[in-house]
């Protein structure tokens, strides 16, 4: 019974050490498959597990597109946004012809307000008078829209019949001009003739063209 029971012992014994070299190579297969997994990732510069290196170069390239899509100056989405007054230098100069029945002042406005602006339609046009204020009136003709990049000019024709009654007829000593779908007005010297034939005050000699009436200068 003695000799039966130090066999068992000993086969007790066997079986744990067995037992334990088993589950020390489990082990140490474990860490070399973890180890090798790893690998890759820190052979790319650092985990990508997640993708979240790679989200933030994607977005970075994707928001660099959107902005050069968007371009220059632009507003939200790519729109130009209208020009306003205070961006605008506003000018006016005698464009008369020899010859014609009518005189004309040739009203330019430029850009420079530093970003691209659209402007289109009729602006509003006053000519203060020794008589009071004189209102233009619109041709009627279709206006373009034009898109004024930092710099660039575009002008409209103000036309007025020419004294030539031999009288003083109505002394012209100033002329105001409001840019289209804008509600600040500029004032500025009138350069054209010095004076309008008297009227019966039934309606306005001054008609005033649209946007790019007068031509467009850059």
């Amino acid at each position: 019974m003695r000799v039966n029971k130090l066999t068992l012992v000993a086969l007790s014994v066997v079986a744990g050490l067995s037992l334990t070299a088993c589950q020390n190579d489990d082990t140490a297969t474990d860490q070399g498959s973890s180890s090798a997994s790893s690998t890759p990732a820190s052979a790319n510069g650092g985990s990508h597990s997640d993708g979240s290196a790679q989200d933030t170069a994607d977005d970075s390239n994707a928001n660099e597109d959107q902005d050069t899509a968007a371009g220059t100056g632009s507003g939200g989405g790519g729109k130009v946004g209208k020009c306003r007054t205070d961006e605008l230098e506003v000018t006016a100069t005698d464009a008369t012809v020899g010859g014609d029945t009518d005189g004309t002042v040739a009203v330019e406005f430029t850009n420079g307000g530093g970003r691209d602006c659209a402007i289109s339609g009729y602006a509003g046009v006053d000519l203060r008078t020794d008589s009071g204020t004189l209102s233009a009136e619109r041709t009627g003709e279709q206006s373009p829209s034009v898109v004024l990049k930092d710099g660039e000019s575009v002008s409209f024709a103000l036309t007025y019949p020419v004294n030539d009654s031999g009288g003083s007829g109505v002394r012209v000593t100033g002329l105001v001009v409001t840019p289209p779908d804008e509600t600040k007005s500029v004032t500025l010297d009138w350069p054209g003739a010095a004076s309008l034939p008297v009227t019966d005050g039934s309606g306005t000699p001054v008609k005033v063209g649209p946007i790019g009436s007068a031509g467009q200068g850059g």
